[in-house]
């Protein structure tokens, strides 16, 4: 059978439905009202470390004038549960499944007459997440969430007798950042997610920033797990140039995310051209600027950013590999990307890594790269550290999402947006 964990390196739990029961020990229609039923959305953020459920909102707002000063964190319970969407194999690891009661810090009312159940979430707390990592499959996976409602008190409402809900309907799971991508699938089957930034006729084509994930946000084939949601969902790597601070720097950018239906390190040649269909039918439908396609990948979307330059010399007018792979892991094997082919890479590239990565060794990798990419620069992180908070080492992909990394004054978001192919 499974074996729920928690583990702080690795990401948390997903999405599902269901509801709560009527306030124990309370009449179902307090007051002379007819039983009510109130439906609520699990609202959710992608911090540095991943998604999280941050608070959740029930719809209220057409239960009356509700009176704030009569809402306290002790109004509701919050139960939640998540489980993985697919079968987990015996004697298989899963990080991580929770069943457990969240926090609520505090209870208020949005501007619409919702109340907002604000659930207690940082960094690295377990219990809130919306992924799960399978192990064996080296994936991660939207974990299937189930929250349970509570009443502990009536409500108490500026006109009107006080008010108990008897049913909660748990409905979408909402986060805003990663809604504004929409769904798309290549002619080669290839899932993407596709940011377009506001257009206005007197400022032409944009931009197009390729973000390719890392190897845990690919599918989990043979389990036909292909959800592109992961890519979104597990960092803020592609979610941080669709930021009004990034969508200013680079003048309105649309932003793309492919999803691998294994990994790339896996057969990277093969993606290579996949990814390239994906560009090519966005320049000829949207209005993009084919001189300013950058690619930007994490780990295995390093090696891919890499390998895509290698491929196509002439394509990209800047690359970022993030504690991108150029030998293979287990130090055996022929190189991913040889030598000779990085020291022919002509597209303007910045690495980025932290020293201290013990999933990616930098000294084989990183630097190496770096030392035969003409032309190459490159930041170097003693460790991962965002807010206070210390991340694993291998996660450096953090400080290009906070567009952190900088030379000479200049940040990396800014180098970028200056290059032209």
């Amino acid at each position: 059978m499974s074996t729920p964990v928690t583990r702080r390196t690795v990401l948390a739990g997903g999405a599902g439905a269901a509801f709560g029961l009527a306030l124990p020990g309370v009449a179902a229609h307090a007051g002379g009202h007819h039983p009510t039923s109130v439906s609520f959305t699990l609202d959710a953020r992608t911090l540095d470390g991943g998604e999280q459920v941050t608070s959740v909102t029930l719809d209220t707002a057409r239960l009356g004038s509700i009176d704030p000063a009569g809402l306290t964190p002790g109004t509701f319970s919050v139960h939640a549960k998540a489980t993985s969407p697919i079968p987990i194999a015996p004697g298989d690891l899963i990080f991580s499944e929770y069943d457990l009661d969240r926090t609520v810090t505090a209870a208020r009312l949005d501007r619409q007459g919702n109340i907002v159940l604000e659930l207690s979430h940082a960094e690295g707390q377990p219990g809130g997440g919306t992924l799960g990592y399978i192990l064996s499959r080296g994936r991660n996976v939207r974990l299937d969430l189930v929250y349970t409602i509570t009443q502990n008190t009536p409500i108490v409402r500026r006109h009107g007798s006080p008010l108990t809900i008897t049913r909660f309907v748990q409905g979408r799971l909402s986060n805003p950042e990663v809604d504004a991508f929409s769904h798309h699938v290549s002619r080669s089957g290839l899932k993407y997610r596709l940011y377009s930034p506001d257009h206005s006729p007197r400022r032409g084509r944009r931009p197009l920033i390729v973000w390719l994930h890392g190897g845990g946000e690919g599918a989990s084939l043979p389990d036909d797990y292909y959800d592109n949601e992961t890519t979104l969902r597990a960092n803020r790597g592609a979610l941080g140039f669709a930021t009004p601070q990034a969508q200013q720097i680079f003048t309105g950018a649309y932003v793309v995310a492919p999803q691998s239906t294994s990994y790339w390190m896996e057969d990277g040649p093969r993606f290579a051209p996949l990814i390239r269909e994906i560009v090519q039918d966005l320049v000829r439908r949207k209005r993009v600027d084919p001189d300013r396609i950058y690619v930007v990948g994490c780990s295995n979307g390093g090696y891919m950013s890499l390998e895509m330059t290698v491929a196509y010399p002439d394509l990209f007018a800047a690359s970022v590999p993030i504690c991108g792979i150029v030998q293979p892991l287990s130090g055996e094997g022929p190189p991913l990307i040889t030598d000779a082919e990085l020291a022919q890479i002509k597209t303007p590239t910045w690495l980025v890594t932290s020293l201290d990565d013990d999933t990616v060794p930098p000294e084989t990798n990183t630097i190496h790269a770096h030392d035969l990419i003409p032309g190459s620069l490159v930041s170097l992180y003693d460790h991962v550290v965002w807010n206070g908070y210390q991340f694993p080492g291998h996660w450096s992909w953090i400080y290009v999402a906070r567009n952190d990394p900088s030379l000479d004054g200049t940040h990396i978001w800014q180098w970028m947006a200056r290059r032209r192919r």
